[in-house]
């Protein structure tokens, strides 16, 4: 779908001629669930890049209202949600435009960093969860069993040359799929990544783009441990969580797989060789 700066221009002015005369521009770093434009400085567009990701337009407006109550960092909020066009057959929404900057390796102290990120999972953690969407094919399972990507990971690792590394990988599957989150079910960004977290004065200050938002297993939310942080400050990540083994276990697992199906990923590297590590 060709979603362009023309075509959301056409939309603001068909919906809400009262923003009309705001300049509409490409946001620097757009996902791939979802293009991204500024309108204006204090506003954004957001727009599905395809049908099977429309239900995170709804499934945001009616939740993150309810979630940013409880939080103590800001969360994307929602503003309007416009309506299919013959031009753009997608629900869509405009959300306010959270400032900072993309959190790197560079801007923020990885330990502090990692203890500040693991103080808003476990804020989202304790909210109530009880009415909240299932993990499903809406959010890819995020919080759901790792299990339905098994015939994505054996894919995956018979790439990989025979030898001791394919070896490990498997074991690091074997006991991720060998237990299941056993407690109540707890919500789930789940896309924990850098291009979703801000910070402001090196700071963690604000988390975006809850598209694959769910309910179950905590495990998933977990894959930047590996993803992003190194040795010292994953440890200082998971001491701050304080979760069992088993659901770490389970959050290195989901990490490995991301990494087996985008082999040529920088990110993904870094995730291959950290897994030979022990933590």
């Amino acid at each position: 779908m060709d979603i362009t700066i023309d075509l959301a221009k056409k939309l603001i002015f068909e919906q809400f001629p009262q923003w009309s005369h705001l300049e509409i521009n490409a946001v620097k770093n757009s996902g791939h669930d979802n293009r991204t434009f500024h309108l204006g400085d204090d506003l954004t567009i957001r727009l599905p890049s395809g049908k099977k990701y429309e239900p995170q337009i709804q499934k945001e407006a009616k939740w993150l209202p309810v979630l940013a109550q409880h939080l103590s960092l800001s969360i994307t909020a929602p503003v309007a949600k416009g309506k299919p066009t013959p031009e753009y057959p997608l629900a869509w929404s405009i959300n306010r435009w959270l400032v900072g900057e993309t959190v790197t390796h560079t801007n923020v102290d990885l330990q502090k960093f990692a203890i500040e990120l693991a103080r808003f999972l476990k804020e989202l953690e304790a909210i109530n969860a009880e009415n909240g969407p299932q993990s499903g094919a809406h959010n890819f399972y995020r919080g759901g069993d790792l299990s339905v990507y098994t015939a994505e990971f054996e894919q995956a690792l018979t790439q990989l040359p025979a030898g001791p590394q394919r070896n490990h990988y498997q074991d690091i599957w074997t006991t991720a799929l060998a237990t299941k989150w056993e407690k109540k079910p707890v919500w789930v960004h789940g896309d924990i990544a850098v291009g979703n977290l801000l910070v402001n004065d090196g700071h963690l200050s604000g988390v975006i783009d809850f598209g694959i938002l769910g309910t179950g297993d905590p495990a998933c939310d977990l894959v930047i441990a590996w993803t992003f942080f190194d040795s010292k400050s994953r440890k200082a990540f998971k001491e701050e969580m304080g979760l069992d083994d088993t659901t770490w276990q389970r959050g290195k697992g989901w990490a490995l797989w991301k990494a087996l199906i985008t082999p040529d990923d920088a990110v993904s590297k870094k995730v291959l060789v950290d897994m030979l590590a022990t933590d």
